[in-house]
């Protein structure tokens, strides 16, 4: 058993938000990560992307827009979605609330910007 307290998780900072680690192989052996989404009122659009391993979104607060593969869903506080594999995404927060959002994926999973091209990469929080 891994107890993290908080002063054990990471941050890291993209254009489109803040992801704090919660649990990751090197946050005490997980092998599913899970971290958290926080992005700002005002924040623009996540680039359109595909990442190899199912993500599982429970949306915390706020409310966001996710278009995947070709079909956008309105998600608030509250609702999960559940994201296939290699399905093509993109997540607009809500221009007034922003949102927060729990996530948790296999850990190694590999993230692409489209179009699609080289070995793509681990997205630091999930390490």
């Amino acid at each position: 058993m891994s107890v993290i307290r908080t002063s054990e998780t990471r941050r890291s900072q993209t254009p489109a938000g803040t992801m704090t680690t919660l649990a990751s192989p090197t946050l005490g052996a997980a092998e599913r990560p899970i971290w958290r989404v926080d992005v700002e009122a005002g924040a623009p659009a996540g680039p359109l992307h595909v990442i190899d391993v199912e993500q599982i979104w429970l949306f915390t607060a706020g409310a966001a827009d996710v278009e995947l593969a070709g079909d956008k869903h309105a998600l608030r506080a509250g609702d999960t979605i559940v994201v296939p594999a290699d399905a093509e995404r993109r997540v607009t927060p809500d221009p007034v609330a922003g949102f927060s959002a729990i996530v948790t994926a296999p850990a190694g999973g590999r993230a692409w910007t489209l179009p699609r091209e080289g070995d793509g990469i681990v997205p630091p929080w999930t390490v």
